[in-house]
């Protein structure tokens, strides 16, 4: 190791790496007995009985899952593609060399980003009259744009003065200095936290299951309402719950694939 890379921090020597492995090994003994836990209650309770799985051998109730499904992937779909266009423009307006411009979207930045996603989808729904899935789409747009805003600016502002002053100094427009030198530098950093927000948008979607909105988790409670046992929608919720998780799984994976992809066109740049 290091010198540089060991810094700030002492090496860990033989005793403390048997200390460490130790602890290690605690935690997942822990971990390991609350799964094992978790699965006995849920044995126990009997929610792994036949006749608690036996309704989604049906085509009715798998259909009426992958409807629901589909539905909240086009939600998704429509929200992350306005969210991005929506913190765009307004990161735009808030880089704007025009002082009202900047105090506008800064003002409106501010106000839905402060703004719970839940009042804005109900105000919408409810106040406008608004059909359940304009009223999802709009909340999480409004919502997750204003953030991704502020991640944007953010981003821009991070890389080093050098490289707009350098731009400046070759006689070069802000439009030009915006979009072929500050922004390809700032989307590697911001990477992960855009594709991070987009999962909070994904997971934000199954709101529509308050406003009767048929998304997944909504075609899930239809599914459990309509089952005469008690505990309905503790099968459901172990179906429903493993495709959300892995869902984000792959927004997380494509995050770190183009991450990596991005540092490697740079090496190699």
């Amino acid at each position: 190791m290091s010198i540089e890379s060991s810094a700030l921090y002492d090496v860990p020597g033989p005793k403390a790496l048997a200390r460490h492995r130790t602890y290690g090994w605690i935690v997942t003994v822990l971990l390991l007995g609350v799964l094992a836990w978790v699965i006995y209650k849920l044995i126990d309770t009997g929610q792994f009985d036949h006749d608690k799985w036996a309704p989604f051998e049906y085509v009715g109730v798998q259909k009426l899952l992958l409807r629901g499904l589909g539905h909240t992937l086009q939600v998704f779909a429509w929200a992350a593609v306005l969210s991005l266009a929506f913190g765009a423009v307004f990161a735009a307006g808030r880089l704007s060399d025009h002082r009202m411009v900047r105090w506008i979207s800064g003002l409106v930045v501010e106000f839905f980003r402060a703004m719970p996603v839940l009042v804005m989808i109900f105000f919408i729904f409810i106040a406008m009259k608004v059909e359940p899935r304009l009223a999802l789409i709009s909340g999480l747009t409004l919502y997750n744009g204003s953030v991704l805003a502020e991640v944007f600016r953010g981003g821009v502002n991070a890389v080093p003065k050098g490289q707009s002053e350098a731009a400046y100094a070759l006689g070069m427009r802000k439009t030009t200095v915006m979009v072929n030198i500050l922004i390809p530098q700032a989307v590697r950093t911001m990477l992960p936290t855009i594709i991070s927000q987009l999962v909070v948008t994904l997971k934000d979607t199954s709101l529509g299951y308050l406003i009767s909105y048929e998304e997944f988790l909504y075609a899930g409670k239809q599914i459990a309402t309509n089952l005469d046992y008690s505990l309905p929608f503790i099968p459901v919720v172990i179906v429903i719950a493993p495709i959300y998780i892995g869902m984000c799984m792959l927004l997380s994976g494509l995050a770190r694939y183009l991450e990596s992809s991005g540092r490697r066109r740079h090496k190699t740049a």
